[in-house]
């Protein structure tokens, strides 16, 4: 006798969760060692994380296409729908993140051993509360706390004040020397990275707050 298709419906749904938080560690472990492949200088460690993108993306496409399955074969309810939909976006969020670790990667590539204009101090304080906000949006997706994931727009304020800081330093340094536009340039293209990353981390408890009410919320107006 097969087994009953809602309990293979919320056994593969957990499967798909785990495999979730696998592809959450990898983005955020991304971010860490792109950012810190721009603070030392390390073009190795730079085309490493350009070169593990692919595996994200394979890993990506996979959970898309198990739910999928799952959506055409299992007859959902309406729960489970919402779930299925949600883990779809939260895929799609991740690999964007993802996709904003390469693009950091690729600045530190293209400004190779030049000296840096000013000490980075605030970009990786970004890439820390955006690893946070990472973690705590998966672990909060993963036991249906919906407090936590209400708490996901403190950090996306925090993120975005360091954004604006960054922002406000490299103006004033380009405007009192003009020849560091270019660095600066790509500087701030490293914050935007990381302050869009921050906002695809907080889908991921936005996407809780719709497998649990049915409605979407947004938590960084």
């Amino acid at each position: 006798m097969g087994t009953p298709p809602r309990r293979t419906l919320h056994v593969e749904l957990e499967a798909l969760q785990d495999e979730i938080v696998r592809l959450g560690g990898t983005v955020s472990a991304a971010l860490e060692r792109a950012v810190r492949s721009l603070k030392e200088r390390d073009r190795t460690l730079a085309q490493a994380v350009i070169d593990a993108d692919v595996e994200v993306n394979r890993a990506a496409l996979e959970i898309e296409q198990r739910s999928l399955t799952l959506l055409a074969t299992q007859q959902p309810m309406a729960s489970d729908l919402r779930a299925l939909g949600a883990t779809l976006k939260l895929v799609t969020d991740l690999e964007r993140i993802g996709d904003h670790a390469k693009g950091i990667a690729r600045v530190a590539l293209r400004l190779g051993d030049e000296p840096l204009i000013k000490p980075l101090i605030d970009v990786p304080r970004m890439a820390e509360v955006v690893r946070e906000m990472v973690d705590r949006g998966l672990q909060a997706f993963m036991s249906r706390d919906q407090d936590a994931a209400l708490a996901m727009a403190a950090l996306d304020d925090e993120v975005d004040r360091l954004y604006r800081a960054v922002f406000d330093e490299l103006l004033q340094i380009m405007i009192d020397r003009p020849g560091t536009i270019t660095q600066a340039t790509h500087l701030l293209m490293v914050a935007t990275h990381l302050e869009r990353a921050a906002d695809h981390a907080t889908n991921l408890a936005e996407w809780l707050l719709y497998v649990l009410t049915g409605e979407r919320r947004e938590l960084n107006d």
